[in-house]
């Protein structure tokens, strides 16, 4: 044997021993980075190659990304995360595109050779495609300083290798695919005994402090998260109340009354607002997330909304001290945990509400028998003392027209007529808190900011003390604007003598759209706020805490406003004061359109407010030529209508009907009301006015009354 054959047989050797080693680290290596690091190895070391390298495709398909590499070379490469695209302009990128091998035995000729500065003794190169089936999964590279390296043995060993690196490759991601369902399992095995868990509790614990505290223990204890907790809304919904939370930072949270603000900068916050999950799997990149001093470890946060049919009442809180902790599994039984969870708060709710209930009727029904008798007894003596008051008038004018009266006598008299009168309109008043909400309702759109605005005007509030917020753009409501006014008027009345003895008094009066198609009216005042008995007994009739007070406006309120099948609430706000809460039913109907007169010349007496803007708006639109004003101009002959608001902020209405009367224009004169009653009616009637009307709050009602 020459020495060229001697030669042959020892290469041949040498790849048989590196084949070998690399078949025994494909079946005994599972770790696939550590398989291809040592496979790069034997090939540089065993066949004297100058460098190795395998790279794996990337999720996109589109790139080729290098997972191990030979020496200080391939670490360097692989800091710099070395990648090289499908299909480019590399041995890599073509063998990968084509899937199949590509040799260069003098890269100096090859045109598709990617020259890389780190090696650069480069002169002969392989690259191999790893596939498995007909899937392409990487690609072997390796490379040689000499120019034509590769002998015919050295590429099918090579190749060789290169399958059995491919399905090795393939086994370890199974095997790692194995491990993770394993895994996977295992963990859903806890989340199963933890709703199970939670279920149970769910179905037997009634107390919902004993049934949060244990949500949020179980979550942490069978999760193994660092923290959990369960707020709940406040009664104004306006704030997250912690209600339970686990561990030690749980409980100093509770002892200072831990609160977050609903749409606030927080995680809690915002879900409960949104109505949906939200899930920062960093929180340091998260820019709602509250940092909470008690909780300094947090890295991962998870806030679920708790919600009944799509209406939050509260949110739960998942954290942990790893970044993105949460998996699929983990958010979807969480998810359902407060599902059931916000279930089971709800059906206490509805059984204290049912307690309470009960309570409540068993007083109506007391009252109810008592209240029966005495409507009665007050109809039959308000009807008798109706006359009186027309009378008392009659008396104080012959009284003093009397012809040289003993002037002792006749301020006795005088006295006696007004307690008489003061008498008989006590009972008047009387008789329409009791009867005034059974008479027959006349419906009709109605803008509810208007008539509060009314009302808050008719009673003389200053501005300091009041504020009004509620515009034009919110829905109409279907409601005799009267009655509507009434029920304002007892609340506006029920917040300022809870506020008569402050220095400072502050009254808000909120009015916004809500959902269900409902229309909130909220009285807030700073005020003592409702004792516990009187947020018991406040709606029933004849109760009062104040001397000489009849106790009838708030309940007479809760009639009217359940005859629009809306409903009352009264609480106590967290910073202080009382809340009366009305909820009435909005119509969604858009308001019949009306042909309105036109080219005519219209005054409107009245300030620029919500009715006003409204209606000239509307008249201006048929084309009529409309005048606003709080004052009487000079010719008011001109007018072929005038429109009076009764109710004016900047103007004096009794004066604007004296200067009406005196220029003999009252016969086109409307007066218009947000509320009308039989005495105002009369009391017009002395000016010469004859005309008095519900204001319109649609242009069908504008178009009737120009009729």
């Amino acid at each position: 044997m020459n020495d060229k054959d001697m030669a042959l047989a020892t290469r041949r050797a040498t790849l048989l021993h590196a084949a070998a080693k690399v078949a025994r680290n494909v079946t005994s290596i599972l770790n696939p980075e550590r398989l291809l690091d040592e496979t790069v190895d034997v090939i540089c070391e065993e066949f004297g190659f100058y460098y190795a390298g395998v790279f794996l495709l990337d999720k996109s398909r589109r790139w080729m990304v290098l997972h191990a590499g030979y020496g200080v070379a391939g670490r360097k490469m692989l800091a710099q995360e070395h990648k090289l695209r499908v299909n480019g302009h590399s041995m890599i990128g073509r063998a990968s595109g084509e899937q199949h091998a590509l040799i260069a035995l003098d890269v100096g000729e090859e045109p598709v050779h990617f020259k890389n500065p780190i090696l650069p003794k480069t002169r002969s190169e392989m690259a191999l495609p790893l596939i498995v089936g007909t899937e392409l999964i990487g690609a072997l590279t390796v490379q040689s300083t000499r120019e034509a390296a590769f002998s015919t043995e050295d590429i099918m060993v090579l190749q060789g290798m290169a399958d059995q690196l491919a399905i090795a490759i393939q086994n370890a991601e199974l095997h790692r695919e194995h491990q993770q369902l394993l895994a996977q399992a295992e963990r859903q095995a806890h989340l199963l005994k933890a709703a199970s868990k939670v279920g149970k509790e769910v179905t037997v614990i009634l107390s919902i402090d004993t049934l949060l505290r244990e949500v949020s223990d179980v979550i942490c204890e069978e999760y193994g998260f660092y923290y959990a907790g369960v707020f709940l809304l406040d009664q104004a919904g306006e704030w997250a109340v912690l209600r339970a939370g686990h561990g030690a930072a749980g409980a100093q949270m509770l002892a200072n009354h831990h609160q977050l603000k609903v749409g606030g900068l927080s995680m809690i916050g915002s879900s409960i607002s949104q109505r949906k999950g939200r899930i920062a799997l960093d929180v340091g990149e998260e820019p709602v997330h509250f940092k909470n001093p008690l909780l300094p470890y947090t890295r991962s946060e998870m806030a679920l909304p708790l919600l009944v049919s799509g209406r939050p009442i509260g949110a739960l809180t998942v954290q942990s001290r790893e970044e993105s902790a949460f998996s699929k599994e983990d958010i979807t039984s969480l998810q359902t945990m407060a599902d059931q969870l916000a279930v089971a708060i709800e059906n206490a709710r509805l059984l204290q509400e049912l307690k309470a209930a009960h309570k409540e009727l068993v007083r109506t029904k007391t009252f109810e028998a008592l209240a029966t008798s005495t409507i009665e007894a007050i109809h039959w003596i308000g009807n008798k003392a109706l006359p009186i008051t027309s009378t008392i008038k009659r008396l104080h004018e012959d009284v003093q027209a009397l012809a040289s009266p003993d002037e002792e006598m006749l301020a006795s008299m005088l006295e006696d007529l007004d307690i008489i009168a003061e008498n008989a309109g006590l009972i008047l008043a009387v008789k329409e808190h009791l009867i005034g909400p059974a008479r027959e309702q006349l419906p009709q759109p109605v803008i509810v900011a208007d008539v509060f605005k009314d009302v808050i005007t008719a009673a003389a509030v200053p501005a300091a003390q009041i504020s009004c917020q509620g515009g034009a753009d919110l829905p109409l409501v279907i409601a005799d604007s009267s009655r509507l006014s009434r029920a304002f008027d007892y609340l506006l009345k029920n917040a300022l003598e809870a506020t008569a003895e402050l220095e400072q008094i502050k009254i808000q009066v909120e009015i916004e759209p809500a959902e269900e198609e409902q229309l909130i009216i909220r009285v807030k005042d700073n005020g003592p706020g409702f004792s516990q008995e009187n947020l018991d007994q406040v709606w029933a009739a004849f109760y009062s805490t104040k001397p000489g007070h009849a106790g009838l406006g708030l309940s007479a309120t809760l009639q009217i406003i359940r005859q629009l099948d809306g409903k009352v609430t009264a609480f106590n706000a967290e910073a202080g004061g009382a809340v009366v809460e009305v909820r009435i039913p909005y119509t969604t109907e858009k308001p019949p359109a009306a042909e309105l007169p036109t080219a005519k010349k219209i005054l409107i007496l009245d300030d620029e407010d919500l009715w006003s803007n409204f209606a000239q708006a509307k008249l201006v639109e048929a084309g009529n030529e409309v005048a606003r004003t709080g004052e009487l101009p000079a010719q008011l002959a001109e007018f072929d209508l005038i429109l009076l608001d009764d109710c004016l902020v900047n103007g004096d209405v009794t004066q604007l009907l004296k200067a009406l009367r005196k220029s003999g224009v009252t016969d086109k004169v409307v007066v218009l009301a947000s509320s009308l009653s039989t005495e105002r009616a009369t009391a017009l009637m002395g000016y010469a006015v004859y005309d008095v009307r519900l204001k319109p709050y649609t242009e069908a009602g504008l178009a009737e009354l120009m009729l």
